[in-house]
């Protein structure tokens, strides 16, 4: 069952706009502005720091809007979700390619190979009157096919590649290059949907 309340989707991501939708849960999307630099170079901790810090960053922004609006009465519950993905080859981090060489690089070193998708979650729920907060992350390993020279050459002129992370859509035409999965295939779009849920209604229900 979908809580019935305010939820705010703290990522300008359409792919974990659809992946909600697909759950039934009603949101707003309010993007973050904050840095995502950071030296952590751990894949689980890399994605946890950036989901944290932008749900932390719309959290804080979303808190002030309502304290104002409410100012007769006590502030809503509302909840903010924050997620960041990245693909991770034994355990360097590959985040979406800087030109076309850069991803032609990113799909040689993936072509026949297995490597992580990590995306870190953020939640931080107002119950009214205090914050409760849970951070967590789910790993999806995933299997390429081996790529011929011509395959990656027609894949990056369909232009897919060159604002994903790993240089791929696993929902599109980078599909038909995914030997195995072995994990949430959410996960590797961008957001663990079933752990998502769960973790909201505990959160909710403390």
């Amino acid at each position: 069952m979908i809580p019935d309340i305010p939820i705010i989707l703290a990522s300008g991501s359409p792919r974990r706009r659809e992946l909600l939708k697909q759950a039934g849960y009603q949101f707003t999307v309010q993007t973050s502005g904050c840095s995502e630099e950071t030296e952590t170079r751990i894949p689980k901790d890399y994605v946890m720091e950036l989901a944290d810090r932008k749900a932390a960053d719309v959290y804080k922004k979303e808190l002030i809007i309502r304290d104002t609006a409410d100012m007769q009465g006590s502030p809503r519950p509302f909840l903010v979700l924050g997620a960041d993905t990245v693909v991770a080859l034994h355990g360097r981090i590959l985040g979406k390619p800087a030109d076309y060489d850069d991803a032609w690089h990113t799909l040689y070193s993936l072509s026949g190979q297995t490597h992580q998708v990590y995306t870190g979650v953020s939640l931080i729920y107002f119950d009214g009157t205090r914050r409760r907060r849970k951070c967590f992350y789910e790993c999806t390993e995933v299997t390429f096919y081996p790529m011929t020279q011509e395959e990656m050459i027609w894949y990056l002129s369909t232009e897919e590649p060159f604002d994903k992370a790993g240089s791929y859509g696993i929902q599109g035409k980078g599909g038909i290059f995914i030997r195995e999965i072995k994990g949430d295939y959410n996960n590797v779009v961008g957001l663990p949907l079933a752990r998502v849920y769960h973790e909201i209604q505990m959160l909710i229900t403390e």
